[in-house]
């Protein structure tokens, strides 16, 4: 089971080059449970709101929209994972992607991300 970190869902969602072929082709095997986290979609929230991030429709519409169209599930931030964010080093020092970690672990998911900094928790992670 493949937990999307924020850049790699935005980057697969326009289709960028910066996704390799390998985790292109693993994210569209139907056998393939993928998920985006609730806190991807509060950080594309905030980053939207700051200007920092550029969408072609609201983060309302846009973040469902395409989740559906590439068949990613939906994942809510639950209490484990937010209380499992206590037991992380400070290795990152994104919230957003320490968030993801810890949702990662207590729920034993692989994170799909090029950020080298994630690879330092004990978690799965995975970029081709």
């Amino acid at each position: 089971m493949l937990l999307l970190d924020t850049c790699t869902f935005l980057w697969w969602a326009t289709d960028s080059a910066s996704i390799p072929e390998a985790v292109r082709e693993r994210l569209r095997d139907p056998n393939e449970q993928v998920f985006l986290s609730s806190v991807s979609s509060w950080e594309i929230c905030v980053k939207h709101a700051l200007g920092k991030l550029s969408l072609p429709v609201s983060p309302r519409d846009y973040v469902p929209d395409r989740r559906r169209r590439l068949a990613i599930e939906p994942l809510p931030l639950n209490e484990a994972g937010a209380l499992a964010i206590s037991k992380l080093p400070p290795i990152h020092r994104d919230p957003f992607d320490r968030m993801l970690v810890a949702q990662a672990i207590s729920q034993e998911l692989c994170i799909v991300t090029p950020d080298m900094a994630i690879r330092g928790y004990p978690c799965l992670t995975w970029w081709g």
